[in-house]
């Protein structure tokens, strides 16, 4: 396989933070490799280097193949030009469904197709994609993945889809600890490899730990007959050149045994393993006030001469936890601009004059970016500043990142700023706009259980069908020009069975996450073991 590019030593900081250093690894020809990492590692920084839009503070990319063609789709952008526009191009907008329109009035899904079509159809040697999962439904995502099993060249994509990291990824770079860890196979073999590691680490760690407090055992046990064998010879008569020969024999053994530690530590230290990655955060309702939230009546609304729903009615009680679910374009994201009156539409939209509600829309450039944390959630106690940065560290942010302009943070971190301000507003109704893109997995578990625990009203749109097995109850479906409201009770056969397969996979990741902590020698090691392999069995029969 002929190699395409090189990163020696390659490092790279923002704001004097190291994202990674002493980067070392290769791109071989025909490869599909899946870069994973938490929010703010580097991921997107990393395709940046490669793409020469930055320059590394250290190391250097070394290119084997010259010249070489590239393109890049980034995760989002506010501005996609089309020119001159390919057959190719074409054809994948055609398949992709994206409509004939100006870019700035295409939903989330659809300028996300454009800007993949755009870049799958210059059949570039290398191509480089940002979350190219984000906004996509489920048969564009499996366009997508069609797409990258018959390219012809090689692929480096981020992405935090554990489904499409399983199917697509030939090799996987992981950023972790400052550095990146490379893996010939998918995600989930990874994430085998890495507990087994992990487990390894943990072990040879204690071990070497029992090594160092033998010796140092017997390092204070000679140092404390050291110190009275130097005692002993200023006191007696006739015995001090005794003393003093054996606190000197004393002495030299402390000497020899500090080194021979010293030595062992130098040529085989082991560190303890780094404390997995977490993301601790909770919501809550300040007031629930009266029945119904919202009730819509004869709805109907048209977008660039095409109908997205009509004569829709339908009532959200307070308390109510609500997907809106439809494919690409279908129409969900106008639904939630409407209901704010951010959209005008044909119809009735009644909201209670007592709902304190949180719009989190799915646009990253809509913070103040030039603002740090400490401006955009100024408080004038030390008290109310003690509170944000801490919410700020369980949302995995550093330090550093208080006074750090947004601008600078990944799009996850854009993502859980905008998180914040509802965590600490305490809104009785949350409408949330595909909140888990850009989220690292830790993040949208996390959030998966914070809302599935929220006290208020919740209406959600998303794709990910984990994320809302877990966080919400009920759905508004937008098919066929129509919005109807269902409930578990009209769940078909298949969404039931796919309903189970979610929740087993949830509870099998789950164990996982719990024996990554552990060694075998665990008491209920082997209970959880057993768990895990049932419930693998279980998800094999219902695919």
């Amino acid at each position: 396989m002929t190699e395409l590019l090189k990163l020696n030593n390659l490092g790279y900081e923002v704001m004097n933070v190291k994202l990674f250093e002493k980067v070392n690894t290769s791109v071989q020809q025909g490869e599909v490799i899946g870069i994973i990492g938490k929010n703010g590692a580097g991921k997107s920084t990393l395709l940046k280097l490669i793409n020469g839009d930055i320059v590394p503070t250290s190391g250097h990319i070394q290119w084997l193949q010259q010249p070489i063609t590239m393109e890049m789709v980034e995760q989002e952008t506010e501005i996609h030009k089309v020119e001159n526009m390919s057959a190719d191009e074409g054809k994948l907008r055609k398949e992709w469904q994206v409509p004939d329109h100006e870019y700035d009035q295409y939903s989330g899904g659809e300028k996300l197709k454009a800007r993949l079509a755009a870049g799958f159809s210059k059949n570039a040697q290398l191509l480089l994609l940002d979350e190219p999962t984000n906004h996509l439904d489920q048969q564009s995502t499996d366009l997508l993945l069609h797409l990258f099993k018959s390219y012809r060249g090689t692929i480096l994509f981020v992405s935090h889809d554990r489904y499409f990291l399983d199917k697509a990824a030939t090799k996987v770079w992981s950023l972790e600890g400052n550095t990146l860890i490379e893996h010939t196979g998918n995600y989930s073999s990874y994430m085998k490899v890495r507990k087994q590691r992990r487990l390894t680490q943990q072990r040879e760690y204690e071990k070497q730990q029992k090594m160092v407090e033998r010796i140092e055992g017997q390092l204070n046990e000679l140092t404390s007959w050291s110190k009275k064998a130097h005692a002993e010879s200023t006191k007696k008569e006739g015995y001090k050149e005794y003393y003093r020969l054996k606190a000197k024999r004393m002495d030299t053994q402390v000497k020899s045994k500090q080194k021979r530690l010293e030595k062992e530590l130098e040529k085989n230290k082991v560190d303890p393993v780094e404390p997995e990655y977490t993301v601790d955060f909770s919501m809550k309702a300040n007031t629930k006030v009266g029945k119904r939230f919202l009730e819509v009546k004869h709805l109907s609304k048209s977008f660039g001469g095409k109908t997205l729903f009509q004569n829709a009615s339908f009532i959200i009680q307070h308390g109510e936890k609500l997907a809106i679910t439809g494919p690409n374009g279908s129409g969900k994201t106008t639904l939630l601009n409407i209901i704010m009156g951010k959209e005008p539409a044909e119809g009735e939209v009644w909201i209670s004059p007592a709902a304190d509600i949180g719009y989190l829309t799915q646009e990253v450039f809509d913070l103040p970016l030039d603002e740090t944390p400490e401006q955009l959630f100024y408080q004038d106690t030390f008290e109310g500043r003690g509170k944000v940065q801490n919410l700020m560290k369980h949302l995995g942010f550093s330090a550093s990142q208080w006074t750090e302009p947004i601008a600078e943070m990944s799009m996850g971190e854009r993502v859980k700023c905008k998180l914040m301000a509802y965590i600490l507003e305490e809104k009785d109704v949350l409408l949330l706009d595909e909140p888990t893109n850009h989220l690292d997995l830790p993040s949208r578990e996390q959030l998966e259980d914070t809302l599935a625990h929220y006290n208020g009203t919740l209406v959600v749109v998303s794709h990910d069908r984990y994320f809302l097995e877990k966080a919400t109850e009920d759905k508004l479906v937008i098919d066929n020009h129509q919005i109807q409201k269902q409930g578990n009770t009209a769940i078909s056969q298949v969404d039931e069975q796919e309903a189970l397969r979610m929740k087993l996979e949830t509870e099998r990741q789950e164990i996982l996450g719990k024996l990554s902590f552990m060694t075998p020698g665990d008491k209920s090691y082997a209970k959880l073991d057993a768990k895990f392999l049932e419930l693998t069995r279980q998800i094999k029969q219902l695919r």
